[in-house]
């Protein structure tokens, strides 16, 4: 894919805002995925003002981008600014066995692996939870793989997971789509899916803490968004729908995965679960009040499900596309007609 011509004045600022060896430098580390000012400063052994004031450049002529989360603020590769033309050309040249670079790219990973040492202590103090309920309900072999299946046909340009937490949804299709973003509220579980997606290899998505009722994201952005174990824990589960139909382009697909209704009144108060599984009829009337169209639904039930297996978890997959591609193309067919 070629890229789009810059402008004289972009191109100029960009080449002088990466012209200098340690902002370099932190283009090359950024280009490896999303760091913070103290992570950098570490890696590059200087003062975190000096530091500051760099990616303050780089940010400025829209090679990087800036984003806060909490307390902690992140810096990752222009994507959508006019300068990620730049960015991506100045990263393809440089050469992986530069001695410079690989020097901080060996500080770098032992940054990450600092990183995901935390991110697993918070894991393991948790994971007791997620396995509690994943023994409820079909392997998540067999739930990942419905989940495949649901949005096969073709690669995806975009791909939204709201609220990432492991960053699994991502890992599943970094293969199948040019770029994804994981959006979460909790900074915890963003620190865990950074680890996973470093320790996968996984270059073609990020992750960024937000409000699922308020995404800090433009309207028409993502071809695919998906909503997966997340619905039963909202308050107000239909905006929530609405505000992901938001961001999908015309013709974009929703795929909302939770639980079939059920009375495991101990996840509501153990789990925080606010909502004991979605009917059908519900969650279509919800799609359709977002302004989409639903278009298949799946029920994935355990084995056992019946009088051995009373109390156990379905899971439902409902998956739902934004009619307005449909629609102009129903008028076209209709005019040539």
């Amino acid at each position: 894919m070629s890229a789009s011509p810059l402008g004289f004045a972009l191109l100029l600022d960009g080449l002088k805002a990466a012209g200098e060896d340690t902002r370099l430098r932190l283009l090359a580390l950024i280009g490896e995925g999303e760091l913070t000012v103290s992570e950098l400063t570490e890696i590059l052994g200087q003062s975190q003002p000096r530091i500051s004031r760099h990616l303050k450049l780089l940010a400025e002529a829209g090679l990087v981008e800036r984003f806060r989360e909490a307390s902690w603020v992140f810096y990752r590769r222009a994507v959508d600014a006019p300068g990620a033309a730049l960015t991506d050309a100045l990263l393809e040249l440089m050469a992986p066995d530069d001695e410079v670079l690989l020097r901080d790219r060996e500080r770098l990973e032992a940054v990450r692996a600092a990183r995901a040492a935390h991110a697993q202590a918070y894991f393991r103090a948790h994971a007791h939870e997620w396995d509690a309920i994943r023994r409820l309900h079909v392997p998540e072999e067999q739930v990942e793989a419905a989940i495949h299946a649901a949005l096969s046909g073709g690669r995806i340009g975009s791909l939204l997971d709201l609220g990432t937490g492991t960053g699994r949804i991502l890992e599943l299709f970094a293969d199948e789509m040019e770029r994804g973003v994981g959006i979460d509220l909790s900074a915890e579980m963003l620190a865990v899916a950074r680890a996973n997606l470093d320790r996968a290899g996984v270059r073609n998505a990020t992750v960024r803490q937000g409000d699922i009722y308020s995404l800090a994201l433009p309207r028409d952005a993502f071809d695919v968004v998906i909503v997966h174990q997340v619905l039963h824990f909202l308050e107000d589960a239909p905006r929530a729908i609405k505000e992901a139909a938001r961001v999908l382009r015309p013709g974009g697909r929703l795929l909302v995965v939770d639980f079939d209704p059920h009375d495991l009144e101990f996840l509501r108060e153990q789990h925080a679960h606010r909502r004991l599984g979605f009917a059908p009829e519900i969650m279509e009337s919800w799609l359709a009040q977002a302004g989409l169209v639903p278009q298949s639904h799946r029920l994935l039930a355990p084995k056992d499900h019946g009088k051995s297996g009373e109390g156990r978890l379905t899971v439902s997959l409902w998956l739902a596309r934004d009619p307005r591609i449909v629609r102009a193309e129903a008028q076209h067919n209709k005019e040539v007609a």
